[in-house]
């Protein structure tokens, strides 16, 4: 999209910042970033972390590129030619230190893509079979998992000398990986339209509710994902197959070109915001539950507190009523009375009649 305007790139730089954003606001609210540690409890393996970091990467490697492009674009602003009139200023009269940028963030761009589609390649083929490292679905992953990371940059690589020919194959080998990850991923929709007789046999075996409202939620979510996956890859496949071929016809019209990229942005960002939510699945319930514990726990400490306090107020205010009122005179006549009983002990016959 280096032929691209700026505001197709201001769109991609506010939205992948706002999954940035929503991807912090998850994972505090899902156990304060306890799941990005490597051991995380007893089902926290290897494979399961690769599987996160990848996809942890790839959001920001993806706002790199868009905020990127952005200031690239508006820094060198507009340009008006005699035959095309008033367009974005073309990367050959961009100054050298945006030139130099043009390959790194492609680079960036097909990487963050890479991590991107090894993340969706499990998602597809773990939703087929729970017996996952045994199955052949495993070994597909791997397979498609190497492909994926070695091919996508690699294609950028070898077209980095023309930077619109490099972007052009970056969006259509990228868009074509994708795309067939998205089409597999079509069975195991198939079950929309007999989904509601699958819940109607769960029910009838017994299953709880809850049970079926994660049911119910996984799969609405999937296919929603699905669906935001092909705004995602179709705009820029059409990108991709329209700047390889001699004469362009789309990439050359703004309204197209700026359209198409909006649609990919909000495609991209809405299925993997998804994603998200499948990977690391809140319980708002268990979440107010725990809340709502802790709040009681703190009451009941702090009700604690103030009960001890005032325990040991009050005894101390005691001992010193008590030492208040305990006689501490050194008259002989005094001390004939008892600090106990208080019973009067007549005086010694010594003592002068006027004091009887």
């Amino acid at each position: 999209m280096s032929h691209a305007t700026p505001a197709s790139y201001l769109v991609w730089s506010l939205l992948s910042c706002m999954l940035g954003i929503f991807l912090i606001y998850h994972l505090w609210s899902f156990d304060r970033f306890k799941c990005l540690r490597w051991n995380n409890g007893p089902h926290s393996g290897a494979f399961k972390r690769v599987m996160t970091y990848s996809y942890l990467l790839s959001i920001p490697l993806i706002i790199t590129y868009s905020v990127g492009f952005a200031i690239i674009k508006y820094n060198e602003g507009y340009i008006q030619l005699p035959v095309y009139g008033i367009l974005p200023t073309p990367y050959t009269r961009w100054s050298s230190a945006s030139q130099s940028a043009i390959f790194p963030l492609t680079l960036c761009f097909s990487i963050g893509w890479s991590f991107e589609m090894v993340t969706h390649l499990e998602v597809n083929a773990n939703a087929k079979q729970q017996d996952w490292f045994r199955s052949y679905y495993f070994r597909t992953w791997v397979v498609g998992s190497v492909i994926a990371v070695a091919y996508m940059p690699l294609v950028t690589i070898f077209t980095r000398e023309n930077p619109t020919r490099s972007e052009a194959f970056t969006f259509l080998v990228g868009s074509l990986g994708s795309l067939s990850l998205t089409i597999s991923f079509v069975p195991i929709l198939q079950v929309t339209w007999s989904f509601p007789k699958f819940l109607g046999h769960l029910r009838a075996d017994g299953v709880d509710t809850a049970t079926i409202v994660r049911l119910t939620k996984f799969h609405e979510l999937n296919t929603i994902r699905v669906l935001f996956r092909y705004l995602f890859t179709v705009p820029l496949l059409i990108l991709g197959v329209d700047g390889v071929r001699p004469h362009q016809h789309i990439n050359s019209n703004y309204f197209w070109t700026d359209l198409l990229t909006f649609i990919a942005g909000v495609g991209c960002v809405v299925s993997s915001g998804i994603t998200l939510i499948i990977f690391f699945p809140r319980s708002v319930e268990g979440e107010i539950a725990a809340r709502d514990a802790s709040q009681e726990k703190k009451r009941l400490r702090s009700m604690g507190s103030i009960g001890s306090t005032r325990a040991d107020f009050g005894a101390l205010s005691m001992s010193e009523h008590r030492e208040s009122y305990a006689p501490t005179y050194s008259s002989p006549m005094k001390t004939h009375y008892s600090t106990h009983s208080h019973d009067y002990t007549p005086l010694p016959s010594s003592i002068s009649p006027t004091l009887r």
